[in-house]
């Protein structure tokens, strides 16, 4: 059975994941990193630490659901004990995207935004259309719930990195994430990325192409953590057969 640990065993996704494990008939519970204490109980069997070096050891592959600083932490003890990661925390900062693809020359890494298979196909449709239709206006906009720190969402960042790729654009030069006031009129090549935040929404993500006359809006809807749990899972199952490298999800689909 495939040893599996879980890193931010406390989060929403992370109690998901651990439920997951536990009733999958291919896969074992080897090991959970905490700082503090589990306010539920595990089987005898599974490994409870503190130690970043016993935690990556004692697992196959490591699930990574926890905060960008938590995240940044792993990899650096990573580094040094080289054990296949998948990594589903969003909010990463550029010191932590190169520590990431530094890690990745010594271990195979899967990391994404979002481990949802309709958000992956989204992500391949929103390039499609972006090259088609050159001359429309993108807008992007993302809800979550109130507890979400992070904005713009990693999905909907992803989702605009894809679009201003497929148009040879850069992302950092064109986004625009605000509007108040007397801006003037947009300009040609923005992207929005838009952030909502309330109640307990899992996720919902619209992309929206305008035109003159007609307008294309595309839109994902998650409806339960759940969906990013087995999404994970399924990718973890899938990293630990590959070579050391950087991929994504959309490398583990074959979009």
């Amino acid at each position: 059975m495939l040893k599996v640990g879980i890193f931010g065993a406390t989060g929403r996704v992370g109690r998901l994941l651990i439920e997951e494990i536990l009733n999958h008939d291919r896969l074992n519970l080897s090991s959970v990193y905490v700082r503090n204490e589990l306010q539920y109980s595990l089987p005898s069997s599974t490994m409870v630490t503190k130690d970043f070096k016993i935690f990556l050891e004692s697992s196959d592959v490591i699930i990574d659901f926890s905060s960008a600083y938590a995240t940044k932490a792993l990899l650096e003890v990573a580094l040094h004990c080289p054990t296949p990661l998948v990594i589903g925390t969003t909010g990463l900062d550029d010191d932590t995207k190169h520590l990431l693809e530094n890690a990745s020359t010594k271990m195979p890494i899967l990391y994404a935004t979002n481990m949802s298979k309709g958000v992956a196909m989204l992500n391949k449709i929103a390039a499609l259309v972006s090259s088609t239709l050159k001359e429309s206006d993108i807008e992007i906009c993302e809800i979550h719930h109130r507890h979400k720190k992070d904005a713009p969402s990693g999905t909907a960042l992803s989702l605009a990195e894809s679009c201003a790729k497929a148009r040879n654009l850069s992302l950092e030069k064109v986004q625009v994430s605000g509007r108040c006031g007397m801006i003037g009129e947009r300009k040609k090549d923005e992207i929005a990325v838009m952030s909502l935040r309330g109640g307990d929404v899992a996720g919902r993500h619209t992309i929206g192409f305008y035109l003159d006359g007609e307008y294309l809006e595309l839109t994902h809807n998650a409806t339960s953590r759940l969906t990013f749990a087995k999404g994970a899972i399924d990718m973890a199952e899938w990293i630990v057969k590959q070579k050391n490298g950087l991929y994504s999800i959309q490398d583990a689909l074959q979009l």
